[in-house]
């Protein structure tokens, strides 16, 4: 879907492509495109189709260029939340073409970044200057990634509660989606701090005094929400190797209860079968106390057998609460760090 914005008094206006100002500038912004879309905006602004492709590719990276036909082209990462997918939270690109007195965005899929825009809550946009307008997008990108991030860190603290009482695969699976997207976080903000970098020192470019101090607060907000998503991935990988742990020792307990149980039956079960053969047994001609007396014996050897392997089981269970005792440990320090990033939100705000 193409939609054309031009700015009245400061604010977005949508219009129609046959009532285009030309004086002013204009914002053609491309969400959610077909191919007959993109063939339009190609052939229209006369753009490269590999720039087009680029735009499309989900796995692009962050960059800067210039296109042949006289325009610049600027690639960027931003975060998006589908709770329908498999993977909620990740990025997607951005392409900002810049041509003349137009400036277009195209993502292949809605980005809530550019819905901020259309609905006018951002602050201070200027859309005849189309630097800020480019480091505009960068930095409300940030602000999603910083409560994307804090979304994260809540849903995985409600999933560990849960696993707390029962483990279950559905919540393992859960979590495993989570920290796919704190790695796509992490790769796309490290993308775009490369791209801050290009863009301060790259001629295609130029910022005035007020625009590079605005660049400078970007940069600084990425860097913190990189800081924040490396920060959720190691507690993150943390948790999931503490509750693999807990599993393969609650599953080893089993393991030794069951095995316990085999080696008390086997001494019954060896009798029974033996004494249960048709041919001539060598109790047969003796009196009648001597079978039972045999049998008492084999029985007290059994029950002094099974004791000896209680005792041992109960060792392993301490050593087992040892371990657990070790584990709230590790839950403690995970508090605290998420304490220390509480504090660091707080500094942020």
């Amino acid at each position: 879907m193409i939609t054309y914005w031009q700015q009245v008094d400061g604010q977005f206006t949508k219009t129609k492509k046959d009532a285009v100002n030309t004086s002013l500038p204009l914002w053609v912004d491309a969400r959610n495109v077909t191919r007959d879309e993109t063939t339009e905006l190609q052939e229209t602004y006369q753009l490269e189709q590999d720039h087009i492709l680029d735009i499309l590719d989900p796995d692009e990276l962050s960059r800067i260029e210039d296109g042949d036909s006289g325009y610049i082209l600027t690639i960027v990462r931003v975060p998006v939340y589908d709770p329908a997918a498999e993977t909620p939270y990740f990025t997607v690109p951005v392409g900002i073409i810049v041509k003349g007195k137009t400036i277009i965005t195209l993502c292949w899929t809605d980005s809530e970044v550019l819905k901020d825009f259309g609905a006018n809550r951002i602050r201070n946009v200027r859309l005849n200057d189309f630097p800020s307008f480019i480091v505009h997008i960068m930095n409300r990108a940030n602000l999603n990634f910083l409560r994307y991030l804090k979304e994260i860190n809540r849903r995985s603290t409600s999933i560990q509660n849960e696993m707390r009482l029962e483990i279950e695969n559905q919540e393992i699976l859960q979590m495993l989606g989570l920290e796919k997207s704190l790695v796509y976080f992490t790769t796309s903000l490290k993308s775009n701090s490369l791209l801050l970098q290009k863009m301060k020192s790259t001629k295609l470019i130029k910022f005035d005094e007020d625009d590079l101090d605005f660049v400078e607060g970007v940069a600084i907000d990425n860097r913190q929400a990189i800081e924040m998503a490396d920060t959720y991935s190691n507690i993150l990988f943390g948790v999931m190797d503490a509750f693999s742990s807990v599993t393969s020792n609650n599953l080893n307990v089993v393991m030794k209860k069951l095995a316990i149980i085999n080696l008390v039956m086997m001494a019954p079960t060896f009798v029974t079968s033996f004494f249960g053969m048709n041919f001539k047994l060598p109790f047969e001609t003796l009196p009648g106390y001597v079978p039972v007396t045999v049998a008492t014996i084999i029985c007290i050897v059994s029950v002094g057998i099974s004791w000896v392997l209680l005792n041992i089981n109960r060792e392993t269970m301490k050593i087992a609460r040892k371990a657990k005792k070790m584990n709230r440990k590790q839950k403690a320090k995970v508090k605290a760090e998420t304490k220390k990033l509480k504090k660091q939100e707080k500094k942020l705000k």
